[in-house]
């Protein structure tokens, strides 16, 4: 049965057997087939294949067999035509925006970015003509001001890494179609479990599968999804031609990670909730910023836009840099650590490590303060969790 005419089943099904291509051995678990590249019946037949005329397999830097399996996987859940597997997250971030742009173009962001992806936009693609502005994407307004006759993609994290600032995705979205720009959302802070841009509006998807869909840190892994129009006309060959390949072995893993990504992200989400609100009661707590709150800044998009909050909390203690290391060297279970999305709880200091690069005055307008901590919350007890903030938090 073909997949387009097969009935539609739920989220956690695809996760579990969605994408699977089982080889003549009909083997239970996705098998991992670890080549280059793959042989042909004939010279004709690899014509044929190189033309696109023959469907098939030609070299892993264009695909593989579990490559593919994963971007079936990974399509279905987003509810997206076509999707492109990539060595990192960031690969897939600047894959997306180099793809959509050429010299002379220009693009519009939302300033709260990861420091990598703001690098990408702000020092990368200027190195190759394209223009950027960064704006405050939380305000419509600024979107609309920032477009220019040569505007061609708008780009935004919401949540954003790591102040957790949402953006209304559909509001921008439609200011995009509005002006002919193209929309590209990194969706990593959200998981394909708690949110869905393409639905809302957004041209394009990126992950860092190496956050949740992984989610037990073992490997690297990115992806880029939209129409097949889109992944066609303006990613595909772009990969296929530069490289920046998923490795097979990282799509098996990750095929792996996806089984369990809505039962791991729905109890870390439970247990970040718990501790969001426990955390807002201390006093040695400034700020606490978490998706699921009321007191969220944008609680109402928050509230239409998403169908659960995020695994991530971000929080600001007393005492500036010196009261958030004092914080974060008393952690126990928690473990500093840059990365999010694992089974294991971990914290991190951005204004020191991921937006380290940044200026204190690009910081501040960033929301990166010298106090802001950012807590990716795992799967351990949450009774264990909170005892070891507070006890953290006691040393501030």
């Amino acid at each position: 049965m073909a997949q387009q005419d097969r009935p539609a089943r739920h989220f956690e099904t695809e996760l579990v057997q969605g994408g699977t291509l089982r080889s003549q051995f009909s083997e239970t678990s996705e098998a991992l087939f670890l080549t280059q590249g793959h042989v042909y019946e004939s010279a004709e037949q690899c014509e044929r294949r190189f033309l696109g005329e023959d469907p098939g397999f030609i070299y892993a830097r264009f695909s593989n067999p579990t490559v593919g399996m994963f971007e079936r996987r990974i399509a279905l859940l987003e509810g997206a035509e076509a999707a492109r597997a990539t060595a990192t997250g960031m690969a897939a971030v600047t894959a997306a925006l180099m793809g959509l742009t050429r010299a002379g173009d220009h693009v519009v962001a939302a300033q709260a970015l990861f420091g990598s992806c703001r690098y990408v936009v702000e020092e990368h693609l200027p190195r190759f003509g394209v223009e950027s502005t960064l704006i405050d994407g939380t305000n419509l307004a600024a979107w609309r001001a920032a477009v220019r006759p040569n505007t061609k993609v708008f780009f935004l994290e919401s949540p954003a890494n790591p102040t957790l600032e949402v953006i209304d995705i559909a509001a921008v979205a439609k200011i995009a179609k509005e002006v002919g720009a193209f929309l590209v959302v990194d969706n990593v802070f959200a998981t394909p479990l708690w949110q869905k841009p393409l639905a809302l509006g957004a041209d394009c998807v990126t992950y860092s599968a190496t956050k949740h869909i992984d989610g037990q840190g073992r490997c690297l892994g990115g992806v880029i999804l939209g129409s097949e129009k889109f992944i066609n006309d303006h990613v595909h060959t772009l990969l296929r031609q530069t490289g920046p390949a998923m490795s097979p072995f990282n799509a098996w893993v990750l095929l792996k990670g996806l089984e369990t990504l809505a039962i791991r992200v729905e109890r870390q989400t439970r247990t970040a909730a718990t501790l969001a609100d426990w955390l807002a009661e201390s006093a040695k707590v400034t700020k606490l910023i978490f998706p699921g709150r009321k007191d969220h800044p944008q609680a109402e998009i928050i509230a239409r836009q998403m169908g659960g909050p995020s695994t991530l909390i971000a929080l600001e203690v007393q005492g500036g840099k010196a009261g958030a290391f004092h914080f974060l060297n008393a952690l126990k279970i928690f473990r500093i650590s840059n990365n999010l999305g694992d089974a294991k709880s971990l914290a991190v200091h951005p204004a020191t490590t991921t937006h380290q690069r940044f200026s204190p005055e690009v910081r501040a307008a960033m929301g990166v303060g010298d106090g802001l901590v950012r807590l990716s919350v795992g799967l351990e007890h949450p009774e264990d969790l909170k005892a070891d903030l507070a006890a953290a938090l006691a040393a501030v």
